[in-house]
């Protein structure tokens, strides 16, 4: 028993050592809800991002299928890039959709992504680099069915202080540009 007295004397006094010099102790990390899904300690919109048109480019590689990159990019006040969206679609009829987010997310969250307050899509980050980081999937057909008619595409992400982050990109243009005729086509020949 004195063994242990001692014990919470000595972390009593470590811890007021430590109050008293300025240092603080670190904060208990965020709590996690069903599964592995983080509960955020509050919430914050992303205002000062103005969104560009959305365009679609083609690519033609000798011997390959045609891809189509449908994209919009948001950027800050700065030039920066604060977000891009790349539906990328091949000829054969898969998609797979990318998301550019700058680092500094809480990547274990994932992002969230929902048209017109539907139903809500989750994107993995699959890697970053070294000004980007990038979720992204096989896209859900019921996802493009969604940007095709909606109005508004909502991105949630999670950042490093555990605050959600959300933006909303304008869709009035996606369906028209994306099953339109691309603004540029590149073709690749391969010489032999």
């Amino acid at each position: 028993m004195v063994r242990y007295g001692a014990l919470v004397t000595s972390m009593l006094f470590v811890a007021s050592v430590s109050a008293t010099h300025g240092q603080q102790t670190p904060s208990p990390p965020a709590a996690v809800k069903d599964g592995d899904e983080v509960a955020p300690r509050g919430a914050r919109v992303a205002r000062d991002v103005k969104y560009g048109e959305w365009r679609k480019l083609c690519f033609n590689a000798a011997g390959a299928k045609t891809l189509c990159r449908t994209s919009i990019t948001g950027t800050l006040g700065t030039g920066q890039t604060a977000v891009r969206i790349d539906l990328v679609e091949r000829e054969d009829g898969t998609a797979r959709l990318q998301l550019f987010l700058p680092v500094g997310m809480y990547l274990q969250a994932g992002v969230k992504l929902s048209v017109d307050q539907m139903e809500v899509h989750r994107l993995p980050y699959t890697w970053c680099v070294t000004n980007m980081c990038i979720a992204a999937n096989v896209a859900d057909p019921k996802l493009l069915e969604e940007m095709d008619g909606g109005k508004s595409l909502s991105i949630v992400t999670v950042d490093t202080s555990i605050l959600t982050v959300t933006t909303s990109v304008p869709l009035d243009r996606f369906a028209t540009v994306r099953k339109g005729a691309p603004a540029l086509t590149l073709d690749q020949a391969i010489d032999e």
